[in-house]
């Protein structure tokens, strides 16, 4: 006897599973708690299956007939559908799990993982990049449909406004992100690559050095001669001694300087490449730096600030 809404709704609960058929292999599956799911009887390759379509009434009488029917096809074409449908999940599964790789949800998983090694404003450099000047053009596009020209598009925004350094920087980022979204599977290649190529030249300045030893001997007597700064004197007279970048010497610490080794240790924290940097210290640069103890408040820095520099 078919089935119909009138019958199914006035099921109730017997304490033991029942089982009302349809016809075709349709059936109510009905729990002994009174949970109404329909399933369809089958045999395929010789063997006895059941598909599943859903509980009742959230999947209608009409809806599992043609459920069932669309079964029945497949069946005709030497399909299994419990196959075809375990197979249309997992391929559901996988377009989701696609949809959800876009280029914002892996870059800031990457921005986690890869730049705690990082400088506090390397850090906020390169997350302000990203929310700023990618994300609002390609942070929502999938990696599975992310194209080299949607990231030129995003970059050329800044070479537009005159900032090509910066264009050329946020191909780097971007390729760096693509190149993690490509070591989980995400994608198969490096969109960003060889973008660079597509972008303006950046035009470099080159500055004036001095080369000549004539030269270079008349810049060291003029910062002998030098009648400014008393701390400004000390930091030229030492500069060319100790070759480091002026703001790895204006923050130097006392603490720092071994006299008896004869060496000045800059801390990783305070280097460029994160490392440890020892400084041979000649014998006129650990005089100027007792010169300048000796009128200094002792603190921790060698260059304190101007109202922490000179005794009273």
């Amino acid at each position: 006897m078919k089935l119909t809404d009138v019958f199914l709704r006035g099921i109730k609960p017997s304490g033991q599973v029942q089982k009302k058929s349809d016809g075709g292999g349709l059936y109510i599956h009905v729990s002994m708690t009174g949970v109404k799911l329909w399933r369809m009887a089958y045999s395929f390759d010789g063997k006895q299956k059941t598909l599943s379509f859903g509980q009742y009434p959230t999947i209608s009488l009409k809806d599992a007939r043609s459920k069932r029917d669309g079964a029945k096809e497949m069946l005709a074409k030497g399909i299994d559908p419990g196959a075809a449908k375990k197979e249309a999940r997992i391929k559901a599964v996988a377009a989701a799990r696609e949809d959800a790789a876009t280029f914002e949800f892996v870059a800031r998983e990457w921005y986690v993982k890869n730049t705690k090694g990082n400088s506090p404003g390397h850090q906020k450099t390169t997350l302000a990049r990203l929310e700023k000047q990618l994300f609002p053009y390609i942070g929502g596009i999938p990696f599975s449909r992310l194209e080299p020209s949607d990231i030129l598009a995003a970059v050329n925004h800044a070479a537009e406004q005159g900032i090509v350094e910066t264009a050329h920087r946020l191909v780097s980022l971007a390729g760096q992100v693509c190149r993690y979204a490509k070591r989980l599977g995400h994608t198969k290649y490096d969109a960003a690559a060889g973008l660079s190529e597509a972008l303006p030249a950046v035009q470099t300045t080159n500055y004036a050095a001095i080369t000549n030893p004539l030269e270079i001997g008349c810049l060291l007597r003029d910062i002998d001669s030098y009648q400014g700064d008393i701390r400004i004197l000390y930091a030229l007279r030492i500069m060319p001694y100790v070759f480091v970048r002026s703001g790895e010497l204006r923050g130097a610490e006392w603490s720092e300087v071994n006299f008896d080794a004869a060496e000045w240790i800059i801390p990783a924290g305070r280097m460029k490449m994160k490392r440890p940097h020892v400084v041979p210290l000649a014998k006129q640069v650990i005089k100027l730096f007792q010169e300048k103890e000796a009128f200094t408040n002792r603190g921790n820095l060698i260059y304190p600030g101007v109202k922490l520099d000179l005794r009273p």
